[in-house]
């Protein structure tokens, strides 16, 4: 196989945004390219290295052993090309430079002031949002696509240094007309036979959930799934289930009623998270400092 360095790094992000979405529909959408362009840098790679590294005779694309072999080199040179970049933009002292943080949609609006307050403090720095759940954004933190991410804790202190900026709790969440909406407490346990709305599969609260009504003897029944808050209060009124939510991000949700759960108390503490001994860009590092000077809760 020949080596990778005569391909363009923007190739290679094309390559892997193609992996990372399944497909080269998903992907075009994402990269706002067309199929055919995507399909002529996924050639030209395929040209440069000498062998088929995508399978496309599936609904779901697969990497052939060539493939996965590139896929590895590929994070590596894109992540350090990112680094590279950081800090070289560095040097301008924050006069310019971009920041990708992944922010979970469920806790957006927990974060509108400090996303205000940095925005405000660095208006030169571009700042754009990953919003997916905290396996997605630990994925992406590993991979050098982002420096800082949102992750819920318990969290591998291992690989990543960590800045606590949230503690709260779960509480169920239901229609204000439901025979438990005047209760101050609940019991997991009562929630046996109770339709709860869950999160898309890269939520890491989908697995807390599961395991706390696990070890009270039962099988959550699914009554929907969405990663959407506002999207999540409109199932709760419409009567198509309740959900376990943090308390933080039901502030001003007067439409629907919410009940602490009691034995046990699920807890949701997240963090910002960035991955240990890697180079940590000014715009990162001045939004860390942002948000150590104006705690969310």
């Amino acid at each position: 196989m020949r080596h990778l360095y005569g391909v363009d790094i923007r190739a290679l992000n094309v390559f892997l945004e193609v992996v990372r979405q399944g497909g080269f529909t998903a992907a075009s959408r994402r990269l706002f390219l067309t199929q055919p362009s995507i399909s002529r840098v996924i050639k030209q790679i395929e040209d440069e290295v000498g062998q088929q590294l995508i399978l496309r005779d599936r609904r779901q694309i697969a990497l052939t052993d060539a493939g996965k072999v590139v896929y590895d080199h590929a994070v590596a040179l894109v992540a350090a090309s990112a680094r590279l970049s950081a800090e070289i933009s560095d040097l301008a002292g924050l006069r310019r430079g971009d920041l990708v943080l992944g922010l979970p949609p469920l806790a957006g609006t927990l974060f509108v002031p400090l996303v205000k307050q940095y925005v405000e403090q660095y208006p030169a720095i571009g700042l754009r949002m990953f919003e997916k759940g905290s396996k997605a954004t630990e994925t992406a933190l590993l991979e050098g696509e982002l420096e800082l991410g949102v992750l819920k804790q318990p969290v591998d202190a291992e690989r990543f240094n960590l800045l606590p900026v949230a503690k709260d709790h779960l509480v169920l969440t239901l229609p204000t007309n439901s025979k438990w909406a005047k209760r101050r407490s609940i019991r997991l346990a009562e929630l046996k036979n109770e339709p709860l709305i869950f999160f898309p599969e890269d939520f890491a609260l989908n697995d807390t959930i599961l395991a706390a009504c696990r070890s009270h003897g039962f099988e959550p029944k699914i009554g929907g799934r969405s990663g959407q808050l506002q999207f999540i209060i409109g199932l709760i009124e419409a009567g198509l289930g309740s959900a376990l939510l943090p308390t933080t991000v039901l502030r001003g949700m007067n439409q629907v009623a919410s009940v602490k759960v009691v034995e046990p108390v699920v807890t949701w503490n997240i963090a910002l998270a960035w991955p240990r001994n890697i180079y940590l860009s000014h715009a990162a590092r001045a939004l860390l400092a942002v948000a150590k000077s104006h705690p969310l809760t």
